[in-house]
């Protein structure tokens, strides 16, 4: 993990990129559901898609810390734009750093760490959502390259990506493997509707009978499904910034509004009922700020943090939720109009209790631990 001061440095100089070039786009990315490309350019120029990874790979050395610091910040202007981020580097790159052999990482990093080229992690399917392991897309080796055959679902980037870490079945289980977008046989749905996050592109990924370069499997075959649920424990901890960005912001937002806000001849700030709910805010953020950074540490100390960052997931991403409610609240019929940021808020913090595994795969994840080390915490 940089030291302090270096980590003041990045939070300093994401905040200031992000009010200048991040949000003033953030409405009109929700309204016309899409990140322009001039700003994507920009986001890889100031290096916030290689934040995580050692210069030895272009990336800038701050680690899984410093990654949720510079997502804290960015997802405070635009959680469309957090998420293009956090899949691009936390777990569409971070699959082939973690599992990659040396080769494949030199073949891959450099341009992913630069924003050449984008990234995304396809695992999900139709009948493979929560049931991770029960992946019917499969992966036949004939002798020279790896035949893909099967289809992905809710992979985000997929539309803008230029390679995809992507698992599939063969003989020996599940294994992971890099594939380029110009690959033939590679399907791109349209961008799905959603309820929030409208900008970050999301689509169906369709795979016949695509050739995959032997030297581009992740890893070893077979052991594919271990990469992936450890590349999904550093997203995990990706969504624990989000939440306490986005809480932070909407924190902010309901302070300021309820003392411009005035009822009965005092700003609303004065009434008991607004200042509980305040208080109740800035309490969580601080429970998740403090989970958070702890088990970023952990991940950067090299710890195994499955338990951590299921913890951080679920408890950050179901608490911002009811910091949006209250900061909705608090903002009463102004909040519920587009007019506002607040409308753009509530609707992005739905979906971090969903993807990379609901709240209730993160409470299985969390008592299965427990429950095999006798309830015995290990610090």
């Amino acid at each position: 993990m940089a030291n302090k001061e270096d980590i003041q440095m990045l939070r300093e100089m994401v905040r200031d990129f992000t009010d200048s070039e991040i949000r003033p786009l953030a409405a009109s990315i929700d309204v016309n559901e899409e990140i322009p490309q001039e700003l994507i350019n920009k986001i890889a120029d100031v290096g916030l898609l290689g934040t995580a990874f050692p210069e030895k790979y272009g990336g800038g050395g701050f680690g899984e810390y410093g990654f949720c610091v510079a997502q804290e910040e960015v997802v405070k202007a635009c959680g469309s734009t957090a998420t293009f981020i956090g899949a691009h580097q936390s777990i569409g790159t971070n699959a082939i750093y973690i599992g990659g052999s040396e080769e494949l990482k030199q073949k891959y990093m450099f341009d992913l760490t630069s924003g050449k080229k984008i990234a995304a992690f396809a695992l999900t399917e139709p009948d493979a959502g929560s049931d991770a392991f029960n992946l019917q897309t499969t992966a036949k080796f004939d002798g020279t390259k790896w035949i893909l055959n099967g289809q992905k679902l809710w992979i985000t980037n997929a539309s803008v990506a230029d390679v995809f870490s992507v698992f599939a079945r063969t003989d020996k289980g599940i294994t992971g493997f890099v594939v380029e977008k110009d690959s033939p046989g590679i399907i791109i749905g349209a961008n799905e509707k959603k309820l929030g996050i409208k900008g970050s592109a999301t689509n169906t990924l369709t795979f016949e009978n695509v050739e995959v370069p032997a030297e581009n499997i992740i890893g070893t075959d077979g052991r594919g499904f271990a990469i992936a649920m450890k590349t999904l424990d550093a997203g995990r901890i990706g969504i624990g910034a989000a939440s306490v960005g986005a809480s932070k912001e909407m924190l902010r937002l309901s302070v300021e509004f309820a003392n411009q806000r005035k009822q009965f001849n005092q700003p609303i700030s004065k009434f008991q009922a607004i200042q509980f709910m305040i208080s109740d805010m800035t309490t969580k953020i601080y429970a998740m700020e403090s989970m958070l950074y702890r088990a970023a540490e952990k991940y950067d100390d090299k710890f195994e943090v499955m338990q951590e960052a299921a913890m951080v997931k679920l408890f950050c991403s179901e608490a911002v939720s009811e910091v949006a409610d209250m900061a909705l609240q608090i903002h009463g019929g102004m909040g519920f109009s587009k007019e506002l940021s607040i409308e753009r808020f509530y609707r992005d913090a739905r979906i971090l209790r969903i993807f990379e595994g609901t709240s209730e795969i993160q409470k299985l994840v969390i008592s299965r631990k427990s429950i095999k080390n006798n309830g015995q915490w290990k610090i």
